[in-house]
């Protein structure tokens, strides 16, 4: 499908200004199923998935002979139409969902990728962050001087660390695409959880680390993959297990079937439970939205404080707001109203309509929070931008005291693995106390949860979390500086210093800090 241009091709994502909060990472779905209608099961799994990635989406389907993709900018919603759907025809389907953490937000890096290789096609779609891109694309190079070409379809006008991934599975003319899989996946470094297709099978594989959700399901009359487990009920699939950390699973017409590519080192994402899932998702069988109502009652345990009303920031702050009200038994309120339609958009905001900033998303409710203490439920502070005019907004509508209360701790270090934070100097945790960050905020007082308290809310143990973006323990080694980032393929450096290496051999990273917080109007 060819790219629909739109304006400058930017994507604006927040109408705050000066604000970008935690992006999500992407939303994978694979299905195969003959006789039912893949294209539009994937396209509902998409819908499902919708809220880990808003900037491109696409559905490729293979007929036994062909596959075709069907991408663009935009929404799930505004990408496909009935039309598009019905003219998608086969038993297998993957789709992806796009939020960029490596390469821009353009058509050329939407997926999923494609390729034509000596074997058949190959689509693929791709959760997470890749750490060794660089040594990844360099492979890539290599295998093609052996050949003398580069493989079939490689598209260099791509950036995504998706699309080298492509390049590699479809460089071994003499394998079967499950065996490329099994021979470069062992090479590939970060967060990945990954699904994609040949002519006649669906494939899922994850990272060593098991980063990225990913899980498995079974219809009726297929199987299905998808990054959580509320896709697989709004397609109808029951829950069969996760891919485990490590493996490669293979779907065709022979059924399921298993391999493990590397020894798995469980260092799921803490930060799922916290914002990126949904709540009616499961994570190594414990419900997301348990876990938060958890979270906010060990919240109101570590920090008691004398107010009228909790209130949540929806919404993500929700479930922890309600745990935070069971425990303290402060009664529970609806003090904001959000835009649900208001969020990434094509048109650019000017000047004018931005000075309206967070209004355009939440607008209080005068005659609750007028002359009320509150307690205000968020899920974390990246910049403080949102909180700050949250704050200021709440007071003008009449709050008496506001206290804001954290479902997470201080994020102090940036993502490598899939979410695109602000960079450590853009933190404002990061060199600041927590009272100064409150005195930045206007807040009458600040709390976050602790990391320990977070970590057992879970139910998981501590060394099976992936906590860097919360404690700077990076659980895969990151490359040198200048091979980090966004734009890494396209030679544009991720300003952020690297540092010493401790005793215990964890590698952090240095910023310039948030020290002008404080100043800032």
């Amino acid at each position: 499908m060819a790219p629909v241009p739109r304006g400058d091709g930017k994507l604006s994502h927040d109408l705050l200004p000066g604000e970008k909060g935690p992006q999500d990472a992407c939303g994978v779905f694979g299905v195969w199923a003959p006789g039912d209608e893949v294209a539009k099961l994937t396209y509902f799994g998409l819908y499902a998935l919708q809220h880990r990635g808003q900037e491109s989406a696409g559905i490729a389907v293979s007929d036994g002979s062909h596959i075709v993709v069907y991408k663009d900018m935009g929404l799930v919603s505004q990408v496909f139409t009935e039309a598009s759907l019905d003219s998608l025809h086969g038993h297998v389907a993957i789709g992806h969902t796009r939020y960029s953490t490596t390469g821009s937000s353009v058509w050329e890096n939407a997926q999923p990728t494609f390729r034509a290789t000596a074997t058949g096609h190959l689509a693929l779609g791709h959760n997470g962050n890749l750490t060794n891109t660089h040594e990844l694309r360099a492979r890539l190079a290599d295998l093609a001087a052996v050949s003398g070409e580069l493989p079939l379809g490689t598209r260099m006008q791509a950036t995504s660390d998706t699309d080298t991934l492509s390049g590699l599975l479809a460089a071994h003319p003499e394998l079967s695409l499950e065996d490329a899989a099994l021979v470069e996946l062992p090479y590939v470094r970060g967060a990945f959880s990954l699904v994609f297709m040949d002519d006649d099978a669906v494939y899922g594989a994850r990272d060593p680390q098991g980063i990225r959700p990913l899980v498995l399901g079974r219809l009726e009359r297929g199987w299905v993959l998808a990054s959580e487990t509320a896709a697989l009920d709004i397609v109808g699939a029951s829950f069969v297990r996760e891919v485990e950390p490590g493996e490669l699973v293979v779907i065709d017409e022979h059924g399921l079937r298993s391999h493990r590519f590397a020894e798995p080192d469980p260092k799921g994402c803490l930060f799922e439970y916290v914002y990126l899932a949904r709540p009616d998702t499961s994570i190594s069988g414990r419900g997301v939205q348990t876990v938060r109502v958890e979270i906010g009652r060990r919240l109101a345990r570590e920090d008691v404080v004398d107010a009228d009303l909790v209130i949540p920031v929806p919404e993500s702050g929700r479930y922890a707001a309600i745990g935070y009200a069971q425990e303290s038994g402060i009664p529970f309120a609806e003090g904001l109203v959000k835009n649900a339609y208001v969020g990434r958009t094509f048109i650019q905001p000017s000047q004018s309509i931005r000075q309206l900033g967070i209004r355009l998303k939440l607008n209080p409710l005068r005659d609750v929070i007028a002359g009320q203490r509150l307690v205000v439920v968020d899920d974390s502070i990246v910049r403080g931008n949102t909180q700050r005019a949250l704050v200021r907004m709440l007071r003008e509508a009449g709050a008496r005291e506001v206290h804001v209360r954290i479902a997470s701790p201080p994020v102090k270090w940036p993502c490598f693995y899939g979410i695109d934070f602000a960079s450590r100097a853009e933190l404002i945790a990061n060199g600041l106390s927590v009272d100064e960050i409150r005195t930045s905020l206007g807040a009458d007082s600040l709390a976050y949860v602790e990391l320990d308290e977070l970590v057992d809310a879970t139910g998981l143990e501590k060394d099976r979390l992936c906590r860097a973006c919360f404690d700077g323990v990076y659980p895969v080694e990151l490359p040198e500086p200048e091979l980090l980032g966004k734009h890494v393929l396209e030679g544009i450096e991720r300003r952020v210093e690297r540092t010493t290496t401790d005793n215990e051999g964890v590698t952090t990273l240095l910023g310039g800090g948030a020290a002008d917080a404080l100043d800032r109007p």
